[in-house]
């Protein structure tokens, strides 16, 4: 069986670097990675020279019988792969039906591993809570670069500085960091979630919970937000809205699995913020939280500065892409039998990620 690595088309990161290949030790297993799949990440070439053949993109696509990378491979190329390889990727399924249709009519098989069920069995290879926790990481990091002011309380003789302000809202993974990352820069955080159960975390990173009686709450969402009702989501808004007037940055990362994000922060919001005020939206790729959000772009709203990223993992590639290559790793040892491929659905870390079969 070979194993093929390709270079990613629009991101910095490598699916599998090189220690994580160490771990295959089976006979019946070669791995080939296109020439310079690493170099973004800080994974050169010749670091993979021992455990993997360093070929041409067309070579490895042609020969591979399953091909892992991060994001999904251009339409374009799935002509080239052999029918029956398998493709190990994020294919955000919900988003992309025409594409999982393609690889369909092509005898392709996937399997898309933002699927993977968040749950403990599952935490080995839950690719989406460890690019979460690097973008909720980054995402502070990126806001006090961009806010005009500092971060910690400061006493000097030219005067004192009160700590910046933080609204996080969201409180899964990628937020839980945000608001651990604030903390430790000396911010003062409020945090707003949905979840009843996200109250006792967020307080143990010494953050203030803001509470919205009457929430909808799912424990099998699998710390996703759920759809709430209109009542409460303009009490919801009422809530964010006072709360973020007077906050320095908010941090956006409420997603709903397979829906639009909701929104949280609305124009009249924004209208109302400070001159300066950093919003740095998570949820961008799914419609964003903020109403004014617009994916990989900047919009600045009266002096309000509205940074959409849903793919700051990628601004992180070393520790992003060793994160997800062990990920990964645990998810191909749970496919691979003896060197073969072996899709056992009764297997629900299995059943959920196949896409197609052939």
């Amino acid at each position: 069986m070979i194993i093929g690595i390709l270079k990613e088309t629009a991101d910095n990161r490598v699916a599998i670097v090189p220690k994580t290949l160490k771990k295959f030790n089976e006979k019946d297993i070669e791995f080939q990675i296109e020439k310079g799949a690493g170099v973004l990440a800080s994974y050169p070439d010749k670091k993979y020279e021992k455990y993997a053949k360093v070929s041409d993109r067309l070579s490895v696509l042609k020969q591979a019988d399953i091909l892992v990378t991060i994001n999904p491979i251009p339409e374009q190329e799935l002509k080239l792969i052999k029918k029956g390889a398998m493709l190990v990727a994020i294919f955000s399924p919900f988003n992309n039906a025409a594409l999982i249709e393609q690889m369909k009519e092509l005898e392709l098989q996937a399997a898309s591993l933002d699927m993977i069920p968040r749950t403990t069995i599952a935490q080995t290879m839950d690719i989406l809570s460890s690019m979460a926790s690097i973008a909720g990481y980054r995402a502070v990091l990126l806001a006090a670069m961009e806010s005009p002011g500092f971060f910690p309380m400061m006493i000097t003789a030219a005067g004192s500085i009160k700590p910046c302000k933080v609204l996080v809202l969201g409180a899964g993974v990628a937020g839980l960091q945000a608001i651990a990352t604030a903390r430790r820069l000396g911010a003062i955080v409020e945090a707003f979630d949905v979840r009843a159960a996200a109250k006792e975390e967020v307080e143990s990173l010494g953050a203030k919970f803001v509470e919205v009686p009457g929430a909808i709450d799912k424990r099998d969402a699998g710390g996703y937000a759920v759809e709430q009702t209109p009542e409460f989501i303009e009490r919801q808004q009422q809530e964010v809205q006072k709360r973020a007037a007077s906050s320095d940055v908010v941090i956006t990362t409420a997603q709903i699995l397979g829906k639009k994000a909701p929104i949280l922060l609305t124009k009249e919001t924004v209208d109302k913020m400070k001159p300066g005020t950093i919003v740095v939206d998570l949820a961008a790729s799914s419609g964003g939280n903020c109403e004014l959000s617009e994916m990989d772009k900047t919009v600045i709203r009266k002096g309000v500065k509205i940074i959409g990223n849903s793919n700051l993992a990628s601004d992180m590639p070393k520790d992003a892409s060793f994160f997800y290559s062990n990920n990964v790793a645990n998810y191909l040892k749970l496919i691979i039998k003896e060197g073969n491929l072996h899709l056992d659905l009764n297997n629900e870390i299995i059943d959920n990620t196949i896409l197609t079969k052939s």
